[in-house]
């Protein structure tokens, strides 16, 4: 499986899109925001440029990704008025791989710009250049020396590629605490790869004195195997299982089928940053969110919490479950893992973990 070539989100504004799915990655977003705000507050203030770019890695599409940039560009307009400087030019990079439907952005974009200077309130907001810059963020995607200020969110959990040596994973589709040591360790070895490769190149692509704030799927605990990490995807294994057990989908099939994917600890993150050396970490932030966040917050309720999870989810794995199983099975599929997240739902509280991380590049 290339990774690059069928990994995005759903597109378009249907009932299984990103687009209206991701009411939790919004959550998540507003939830780091005060982390984003002191990041860009330390930063404009040190010199107050009158050209400032901003890089937005694994945008996707939808609402979403045009909030993140809109709350971005506020906090600086903020600081730029209250230090009463000159107008900004802004340039704002939105990556993400090929796949993504920047088409949806790009038609969004006017209406962006309207509510977002009415937002501001100030005649005298520069311009706001957008850029699309498709590619994978596991290699350089800027010129050198030339960003201010990269944000990510929910992307950097993703890795390159499927790790090597999964073999005797059986009927797994991610890890779970029966996965043997060899296939454990694959992953943390291809998350160590893929994220000193990703500070590489943002080292270079960053201004000295640049910011990163990146927001990820992690976890607490030690284990790479926890069930704070693992249970979203041990709970889809199973309906693939299911199928399997019924002739519906082929062994071969699922046996070599793996989720390209790793969700680090706190511990893990710092030792990579701190190993590669280009990078002061200002804060490593813990947040939690329900699987249900969706359902809570529906004032119709006219559905089951877990069916909501699973649309979510169809959202965000539909296009890689695709590229390997076929279209045929998706409804069905979603449907049995549906129903297994009612039961679960109904029994516990699962949660998504999410790290936070402050950089500042020092090179």
């Amino acid at each position: 499986m290339e990774v690059a070539q069928v990994l995005h989100m759903n597109g378009g504004a249907g009932d299984f899109s990103y687009a209206n799915n991701s009411l939790l990655q919004s959550k998540v977003i507003l939830m780091t925001k005060p982390i984003v705000e002191e990041a860009i507050n330390n930063l404009y203030c040190s010199n107050f440029p009158t050209n400032f770019t901003i890089a937005d890695l694994g945008c996707s599409s939808g609402p979403n990704t045009l909030m993140a940039v809109s709350e971005l560009i506020k906090v600086v307009e903020k600081n730029r008025q209250k230090h009463n400087k000159e107008p900004i030019e802004y340039q704002v990079l939105l990556n993400d791989l090929p796949g993504n439907d920047f088409n949806t952005i790009f038609k969004s974009l006017p209406n962006f710009l309207e509510n977002l200077k009415m937002e501001i309130g100030d005649r005298d907001v520069g311009p706001c250049l957008f850029n699309g810059v498709p590619g994978s963020f596991y290699g350089r995607l800027f010129s050198s020396k030339s960003v201010n200020f990269i944000h990510s969110s929910y992307s950097l959990h993703w890795l390159s590629k499927v790790p090597e040596g999964l073999e005797e994973n059986k009927r797994n589709i991610y890890m779970v605490n029966t996965s043997p040591k060899s296939v454990v360790e694959a992953y943390y070895k291809q998350f160590q790869e893929d994220f000193e490769l990703f500070l590489k190149c943002r080292r270079e692509e960053l201004v000295k004195g640049g910011s990163m704030v990146l927001t990820l799927l992690g976890r607490r605990s030690q284990d790479p195997t926890s069930k704070e990490c693992c249970y979203i995807w041990e709970l889809l294994a199973m309906a693939l299982n299911d199928m399997v057990s019924e002739g519906i989908i082929e062994e071969e099939k699922l046996e070599s089928f793996n989720i390209p994917k790793y969700m680090p600890s706190p511990t893990e993150m710092r030792i990579e940053i701190e190993k590669e050396g280009s990078f002061v970490v200002n804060r490593i932030q813990v947040s939690k969110v329900d699987w249900n966040i969706v359902y809570n917050d529906n004032t119709n309720k006219d559905d089951n919490g877990g069916y909501y999870v699973a649309k979510y989810m169809r959202a965000v794995a539909e296009p890689i479950l695709i590229s390997h199983f076929g279209e045929a099975i998706i409804d069905q599929l979603f449907f049995r893992y549906g129903q297994i997240i009612v039961d679960r739902t109904a029994k516990e509280k699962p949660q998504f973990v999410n790290l936070t991380v402050s950089l500042t590049n020092i090179r």
